[in-house]
């Protein structure tokens, strides 16, 4: 049992705030169940689902029954282990008398958890709340979803806000990709391995891209999508954290700080986009109806129904201006109703010096590429060049072969990537959890874009449903003969 300040034994509590929502039943729950499943949650954990919809904790349980029984299927003595902790309180939040109930239905405790699957324009009035009800002590901790404001101000006001009623260490920043078993590879492969980090530079890479590309259309997310669009969307969070991790030096020690330290140095060194770089260095999109995954897909405009100057597509060359990246261009793109589902790095290695072989071997050359997916499927392969077999008259032959270094095979069940940080926040460990001065220095880096934009009256160029973006975001990457990786 869990120790409270008292000196009394007391159970570890999680709250789900929104926890009849979709990010909580889609993910969190099934999640937790997992966890289960696998016996790593606290032993005494209690799991309080609050919402402003009416119901008790049996219509609470059958409600996650039923979600957990489309994404997998259910072993019931797990199930019955899980549903042994579920709860539901109705109440607001945002109001001292719903936060005064949640705290009498916690009663005694010890560790206290508490979930913000919440509208981010929520977290201050909620805290607050919190506050004075007595659930903000330093047992507590508070795990928060992105996006964290829409721009530095309103970045600042909320971590103001929450940072107002808890320390930092109590605050635990969520971005789901860095749970990713993969994106955790990367961090293996460069630090754990003494092959990859003394070639990874400006002195044998070429290039970086990394891709975030979605089939699905906006839908019902409109209103919320298009105050955000896909810059402050997808961009500010998931792909500059990924980029983060490729570019950032070795950390003195895998703990949070160290780890975080060295993210918020390669944020601080990404070169500004000005009116002067932003049309040629940047490409801003919007979906027009086409065709994805043999569908017929309306367009932007048709779904929100009204006029609408909300980019769904961003392509960027961005410059990180240190010793070890100066001259190497990271590549990012992200959109709505692309051909692929598709997340993926791609380390592009640079050409051999000189090339040895003759005959058709001096065009079968290729540089290395390292190629890093996360989803739909999980995969580390590294390109490299072999020599074809058999025999031929035109001499020696090569071609390229993909060498895998995942460990993972068919019979695996891929985790949740919110399994891994639940477990870090039962357990207290930041390391993969997102600090304030990363968050604002990534809007600091976002907001420059914006205003760019603005500046240089960039509007979203139309491109088809089904397609990569706009022509331009070939015309980016393809000096120097490159190209993107599709």
């Amino acid at each position: 049992m869990a120790k409270t300040t008292d000196g009394e034994t007391g159970r570890e509590v999680l709250v789900l705030l929104g926890g009849a929502g979709d990010l909580a039943l889609r993910m969190l729950l099934p999640s937790l169940y997992f966890l289960e499943v696998d016996r790593l949650l606290p032993h005494d954990l209690r799991i309080i689902g609050v919402a402003r919809g009416e119901g008790d904790g049996d219509s609470y349980r059958k409600l996650v029954r039923d979600a957990l029984g489309k994404r997998a299927s259910v072993e019931d003595a797990a199930w019955n282990r899980l549903a042994a902790r579920l709860d539901y309180m109705s109440g607001d939040m945002t109001t001292e008398a719903g936060a005064a109930h949640l705290a009498e239905r916690i009663g005694e405790h010890g560790a206290l958890v508490v979930y913000f699957a919440l509208s981010p324009s929520l977290y201050g009035p909620v805290c607050a709340a919190l506050k004075s009800a007595g659930l903000t002590d330093e047992r507590a901790r508070l795990v928060l979803e992105k996006p964290i404001g829409r721009d530095l101000q309103s970045s600042c006001a909320t971590n103001a806000a929450v940072g107002a009623v808890v320390s930092e260490a109590q605050i635990f920043r969520i971005d789901h990709y860095l749970g990713k078993e993969t994106v955790q590879n990367l961090t293996a492969l460069r630090f754990a391995n003494v092959l990859f980090e003394p070639l990874w530079d400006n002195k044998t890479i070429d290039h970086v891209q990394i891709t975030i590309a979605e089939t699905e259309k906006v839908g019902d997310r409109w209103p919320y999508y298009d105050e955000y669009g896909a810059l402050r969307d997808m961009l500010q969070n998931h792909l500059l954290q990924l980029l983060c991790l490729v570019a950032m030096e070795p950390p003195s020690g895998f703990d949070p700080d160290a780890v975080r330290d060295e993210k918020v140095k390669v944020l601080r060194s990404l070169r500004p986009f000005t009116k002067a770089n932003v049309t040629h260095d940047t490409v801003r999109g919007q979906y027009v109806a086409g065709v994805v995954e043999g569908q017929p897909t309306p367009g932007y405009l048709d779904e929100v129904g009204k006029a609408s100057k909300t980019e769904t597509f961003v392509a960027m060359k961005v410059e990180i201006d240190n010793w070890r990246w100066a001259g190497v261009p990271f590549f990012l793109r992200t959109g709505k109703n692309l051909p692929d589902r598709r997340t993926q790095i791609v380390i592009q290695f640079n050409k051999v010096p000189h090339n040895i072989f003759g005959g058709p071997a001096q065009n079968e050359a290729l540089a290395n590429r390292l190629v890093i997916d996360l989803q739909p499927d999980e995969d580390i392969s590294l390109t490299i060049m072999n020599k074809r077999p058999g025999l031929s008259e035109e001499g020696m032959r090569l071609q390229s072969l993909p060498l895998s270094l995942s460990f993972g095979n068919g019979s695996t069940r891929r985790r949740i990537a919110y399994e891994k940080l639940l477990l870090d926040v039962f357990r207290g460990d930041r390391t993969l959890f997102v600090r304030r001065d990363e968050v604002e220095q990534a809007w600091k880096f976002v907001d420059g874009v914006a205003a760019a934009w603005e500046s240089a009256g960039i509007e979203p160029a139309p491109y088809a449903a089904g397609t990569w973006g706009p022509r331009s975001a070939t015309a980016l990457i393809e000096p120097l003969g490159r190209s993107w990786n599709e």
